[in-house]
């Protein structure tokens, strides 16, 4: 299988050139930079990755949709996402890897299930309303919804079409979930430490307004599915993957 990485990066430049330049030792990397205002750019001029820059910010669904485009033509059998702020060790990437090589119908979901009182505690309130939502509209259990270091399938992305305007910027990869699970993909778990440093950037990710659209999707989901009692029942008694 032949694997790549896409980092989506929004004035994140003091973190994204390490990042990127360690990612690059293990697969091709490609960097969406989603519009910096900050030095972002300078710092990958020398990191040998492909920079795709979008000329004013349009959020993280639109960046991830542009990177898993250009994968694709690349040839990419599967795309690992990770964030460009030291959230996801790189360290962990090859288990993700090595998961994906097993299971090649699953995507594999990096969770963060290890030291979770890293997590601060409004963020984790979120994680687990958002689980218990996204859970219910997949079908099943899934431990870490919220997770952007994960692997996606390509036979996935070339099936996956979901808006990706500014609006859709933390509900994209949440719908990503229960569009795979609808089309038969199922979602494995690798358990890693979850990681907040003192010194990174305030996130993108606000967890009042964000949690509420991630909410309204999966209601909308919910409403077309008759409420997928079923879905529900798996997702409360299933041992999660």
């Amino acid at each position: 299988m032949r694997f790549f990485a896409l980092i989506p990066a929004f004035n994140d430049g003091d973190t994204v050139a390490e990042i990127a330049a360690e990612t690059a030792r293990q697969c091709p990397v490609i960097v969406v930079d989603d519009g910096s205002s900050d030095r972002t750019p300078e710092a990958l001029a020398s990191v040998p990755v492909t920079v795709l820059r979008n000329p004013r910010n349009q959020g993280k669904a639109w960046s991830l949709h542009r990177g898993f485009q250009e994968a694709l033509r690349r040839g990419a059998d599967a795309v690992v996402t990770l964030d460009a702020d030291g959230q996801h060790p790189v360290a962990e990437l090859p288990r993700l890897v090595d998961a994906a090589r097993e299971e090649p119908g699953s995507v594999i979901m990096a969770a963060r299930v290890l030291d979770r009182e890293q997590i601060p505690p409004l963020r984790l309130f979120a994680h687990r309303n958002a689980n218990f939502w996204i859970s219910w509209a997949a079908g099943y259990p899934i431990l870490d919804t919220q997770s952007g270091f994960r692997v996606y399938p390509a036979t996935l992305l070339r099936q996956l079409d979901l808006p990706c305007d500014p609006h859709r910027s933390f509900v994209f990869e949440s719908e990503a979930l229960i569009r795979a699970a609808k089309l038969g993909y199922s979602v494995r778990s690798v358990p890693i430490r979850a990681i907040y440093r003192a010194d990174a950037r305030p996130s993108h990710y606000r967890p009042a307004v964000d949690t509420l659209r991630i909410i309204r999707m999966v209601a909308g989901h919910l409403v077309r599915s008759g409420l997928n009692p079923a879905g529900l029942l798996r997702s409360l008694s299933q041992q999660p993957r």
